[in-house]
């Protein structure tokens, strides 16, 4: 028994054998190349997105978001507007609990500029299946250029947990050949603005 004035009995003062210094130079040199790596993948890495940022209320966004949604809709699935905006355009999405909004429709090969933000809590935008995730938070207009060059249905989904309904917060991008702007098989005509609680 010893105490913390008390020295414990031990060999912790005989020094390090041989085979232990190498192992603990490697250990550290290693340590010293991953912390230089840290600044270096920043900048060269190619993981961080390229595009703008800056801050925006969730309300004026959520608004924004609805006039793009008013202006371009060609369709509607569940409720939520299918939009097809013209190449080269500022496309919107939002995320809130418990669903991303609108589902939009892109024409391949063109570019656009994606805004992300989120209405409530923090949501993550997963596109599957092409494994491209981005973390969006309320107040931050996250603004992307996209190009898509695969065309398909693609499910934007929630890998975030933002509360009871994370589970089913599902969106959709349609990616077609040709011209987005015809209207797919199953459109409704009525058009459907998401449940904020109060938001424009």
């Amino acid at each position: 028994m010893h105490t913390a004035i008390t020295t414990p009995r031990g060999i912790w003062w005989v020094r390090a054998h041989k085979g232990e210094k190498v192992w603990v130079t490697i250990a550290f040199a290693w340590c010293m190349v991953l912390f230089a790596m840290m600044p270096l993948w920043h900048f060269k890495g190619g993981q961080n997105p390229a595009g703008v940022r800056h801050k925006v209320t969730p309300a004026a966004f959520m608004a924004r978001v609805q006039e793009f949604a008013d202006q371009y809709k060609v369709g509607e699935e569940n409720g939520v507007p299918l939009v097809a905006p013209p190449p080269g355009s500022d496309i919107y999405m939002i995320g809130l609990q418990w669903r991303w909004y609108p589902e939009l429709r892109l024409t391949k090969g063109a570019t656009y500029t994606l805004h992300l933000s989120a209405f409530d809590v923090n949501h993550g935008f997963n596109l599957y299946p092409l494994n491209i995730n981005f973390m969006v938070v309320p107040g931050y207009d996250y603004g992307l250029r996209i190009v898509p060059n695969q065309i398909g249905d693609y499910r934007v989904v929630c890998n975030e947990f933002c509360g009871i309904g994370h589970h089913v917060m599902l969106g959709r991008i349609v990616v077609v050949d040709g011209d987005n702007r015809a209207p797919p098989a199953a459109a409704s005509p009525a058009a459907a603005a998401p449940n904020t609680g109060g938001a424009p």
